[in-house]
């Protein structure tokens, strides 16, 4: 098996490092590639402004986790100053039939002779170098490829990356304290330093713009969610201009409602333990449950969102006995996004073109339908939910 090892302080990990990784793994074939954020990197000074250890490590996993790979802790759990030498010793111990490979950019390439135990480094692992920026010349790589390949056996591979976004972390950091920068980061990474308020990004995390708001949901969940919670704004945006709800709301509801998807149960809890949201027993043990209503607490209390959206999430996996029209909204939207692919899918988009309640009554049936099928306990909410869609359709 192949192994990469891409290190840094990723203090941001921006657009750069994301293309720079995925263009090395598919140059070598990596089977894993390992994001590793530096504790204390040896090759340069963390400045004052820049974010903690455990703030670039949530960072680094947000890469990691959009590039399809891992993030590995060992340099932050180790502490102090972070010599890739003891990495790859501790990643040879681990992993001792794979053959490792060192990732990095032009200036810690043309540097590594004087890096801590060169040779075992070269020893342990290839080097693979890519090109940061058009000014990369192969002249320059093969002179060192050349010097380094003599004086210390090593195997090298280089990958040219024209097109790569070139910016320094301590140049994005400055900008994003002046209200620029934006474009060299992964959305949710950049959700992520609104979160925060690192780099200076002093945000009202209750007055966002819909991107902005839009960056900070999908920073909290994972990249596989993604798609549904697109999809899932965009449905439910056509449903609110076709049914007459106002459709910025019902988009900013779309964009929070799977915010809490990824979170404990003992996490859930606590957010509706300090925001007052009353559960029963079921809600309580299910985390497909609380995420509903957690990221609704959070939805109002943290993001400043109405009534109309709070309720909207509130009861988005359940529904409820006389569902709002936002209620009925999002339940849908969520129910028949384009990602959604169960046989019945098809028909619940056509009863949505023209009859809301119909759509919706259908999809409380099927719910109801899976959870007696799989011996669960089917929720009173959605039970009223059923009772009182009947009754509407037969009035």
């Amino acid at each position: 098996m192949k192994i990469g090892i891409y290190g840094g302080s990723f203090n941001p990990p921006h657009l750069g490092h994301m293309a720079a990784a995925k263009a090395a793994k598919a140059v070598l074939g990596l089977d894993r590639l390992l994001i590793v954020p530096a504790c204390d990197p040896p090759h340069k000074e963390l400045t004052a402004d820049s974010a903690t250890p455990a703030q670039r490590l949530d960072m680094a996993r947000i890469m990691a986790d959009q590039i399809g790979a891992e993030c590995w802790d060992v340099e932050i759990a180790r502490a102090g100053v972070s010599y890739t030498v003891d990495t790859l010793e501790q990643a040879k111990k681990l992993w001792p039939e794979d053959e490792l490979w060192l990732l990095m950019g032009t200036d810690m390439f043309l540097t590594l002779q004087y890096w801590r135990e060169p040779r075992r480094i070269m020893e342990l692992a290839g080097i693979c170098a890519f090109g940061r920026s058009e000014k990369d010349s192969e002249e320059l790589f093969a002179t060192q490829r050349e010097y380094l390949s003599k004086t210390f056996g090593a195997r090298i591979a280089t990958v040219s990356i024209p097109d790569l976004v070139d910016i320094s972390s301590t140049a994005l950091r400055k900008g994003l304290a002046e209200g620029r920068g934006r474009e060299y980061l992964h959305e949710a990474i950049y959700g992520y330093i609104l979160r925060e308020r690192i780099y200076g990004t002093f945000v009202d995390l209750s007055r966002l713009t819909i991107e902005e708001l839009r960056c900070v949901s999908y920073s909290m969940v994972k990249a596989k969610r993604l798609p549904h919670i697109r999809g899932t704004e965009r449905t439910a945006v056509e449903l609110a201009r076709r049914f007459g709800a106002d459709p910025e709301e019902m988009r900013r509801a779309a964009i929070l409602h799977d915010c809490t998807k990824y979170m404990s149960r003992a996490e859930h809890l606590a957010i509706c333990d300090r925001y007052g949201v009353e559960l029963d027993d079921l809600e309580r043990s299910s985390e497909k449950l609380l995420h509903s209503k957690s990221g609704a607490a959070l939805a109002k209390y943290v993001f400043g969102q109405n009534d109309r959206i709070y309720t909207a999430i509130m009861y988005h996996t359940t529904g409820r006995g006389n569902m709002t029209l936002e209620e009925k909204i999002l339940y849908l939207a969520d129910y028949i996004e384009p990602c959604r692919n169960f046989p019945e899918v098809g028909e619940m988009r056509r009863l949505a073109e023209t009859d809301l309640d119909a759509a919706v009554l259908m999809g409380v049936r099927l719910s109801i339908a899976e959870m007696l099928e799989r011996n669960r306990i089917v929720h009173h909410n959605t039970l009223e939910a059923e009772a009182s869609l009947m009754e509407g359709q037969e009035s």
